[in-house]
């Protein structure tokens, strides 16, 4: 039942909004709907979005083998390619105006980071080499422009120049390098070295792993860290619940993907633990709550951590089948998404954040810059792919 659910949500709902988002005229997708669903036809158009709807989409066709699917990833590439990309400096800006013309030229190596995923999807969807190649040329500069010796910078001005980390520093701090910005590095040089394997990838893929274990991940709380200074260690007592059990499947998929055992022996360990930890700390029966700082936890229900709770449980039970209470949890917090997040109103998805009690918070926007069909339209993929529920 929970499969057949979630496909049906995927086919009629997510795939349809996304595709009403689709601008005709100045290429990629609209930027902004509000919460009274509004649509803005004249905001700014976040790169991370449009190479989220890039992803989408590629995924979408590669599963479901509709040629409208492929037709929309195909918009979403040709807007990357021609307006997303600094074909002087390398690299893609931070956001583009309505018309196409640069908003913020700005470069983080989180927005690489999310290009590459989506490049590499849409290689696999569409066999372009053209978007092979440039997949590889992002994750040469990545390696080039954005590194040192204890890992990956997050923030540059368009020449690739060292800047202020603001836009993936929160709670209060300025953070030098971000767990953020690494896991989705993991999450997108698994997808390249999955669709296209080099052995430059594959040593970074290691590094990586290498650097959650002994850097990031904290034994001791069985937690990730989650902000650092320039030399990887954490400057705050924060436990982000969300990324936690999302990084547990992400991690698992990377070792799989990798197919290296001695990266299996070292990172099943901490995965297993940070889906026991997420499960008995964050979930409440219904949902996950949102983190902690200093102890404090913050209750609010967030889309993404739903979504990513969902795949993150599924994925612990299959790992550990004697965990039946994983497969519980993700049967719960479908069921709480059902109840609380998904939007019932015509042409819209879901809500981004509602109360623990399932109340939506007034004035949050169903479209922004970081509210995509990533998370939630990642779930419907592995949920309708997982080998672990029947229906």
């Amino acid at each position: 039942m929970m499969k057949e659910e979630i496909r049906e949500h995927l086919e009629t709902v997510l795939i349809p909004f996304w595709k009403g988002l689709r601008d005709h005229e100045c290429g990629g997708y609209y930027g902004s709907v509000d919460s009274d669903l509004h649509v803005n036809v004249k905001a700014d158009k976040g790169c991370i979005l449009n190479s989220r709807i890039l992803w989408f989409f590629a995924n979408a066709y590669t599963l479901l083998g509709d040629d409208s699917l492929l037709d929309e990833a195909e918009h979403a590439y040709h807007f990357l390619r021609e307006s997303c990309l600094d074909t002087e400096n390398g690299g893609l800006f931070w956001s583009i105006h309505h018309n196409g013309v640069v908003a913020e030229s700005k470069k983080y190596t989180y927005n690489q980071a999310f290009a590459i995923y989506a490049l590499a999807s849409y290689y696999e969807a569409s066999g372009d080499q053209e978007a092979l190649l440039l997949a590889y040329d992002l994750f040469s500069l990545i390696e080039k422009k954005c590194t040192d010796e204890f890992g990956y910078q997050d923030a540059f001005n368009e020449c690739f120049e060292a800047i202020e980390n603001d836009e993936l520093s929160e709670n209060g701090i300025i953070a030098e390098k971000t767990m953020n910005t690494l896991l989705h590095l993991l999450e997108a040089y698994t997808e390249l070295y999955r669709v296209s394997p080099q052995k430059a990838v594959g040593e970074r893929l290691e590094w990586i792993l290498t650097t959650i274990a002994e850097k990031v991940y904290n034994p001791l709380l069985r937690r990730q860290e989650v902000f650092f200074d320039a030399q990887m260690r954490s400057i705050i007592d924060l436990h982000s619940y969300g990324h936690d059990i999302e990084a547990a499947w992400l991690i698992d998929r990377a070792v799989e993907v990798l197919g290296n055992r001695a990266y299996f022996i070292r990172m099943t360990p901490i995965t297993a633990n940070m889906t026991d930890k997420i499960y008995y700390t964050a979930f409440d029966g219904s949902s996950l709550a949102y983190e902690a700082e200093q102890g404090e936890v913050n209750h609010t229900r967030v889309w993404w951590v739903q979504a990513e709770a969902v795949v993150g449980f599924l994925h612990g039970y299959k790992r550990e089948p004697k965990r039946g209470e994983y497969l519980d949890a993700a049967r719960s917090i479908w069921e709480f998404i059902k109840d609380y997040l998904i939007d019932d109103r015509a042409d819209s998805e879901w809500f981004m954040e509602v109360e623990k009690d399932g109340n939506a918070i007034p004035g949050k926007p169903i479209v922004e810059p970081w509210k995509c069909p990533y998370h939630n339209g990642r779930m419907c993929f592995e949920v309708i792919k997982s080998d672990v529920i029947e229906q």
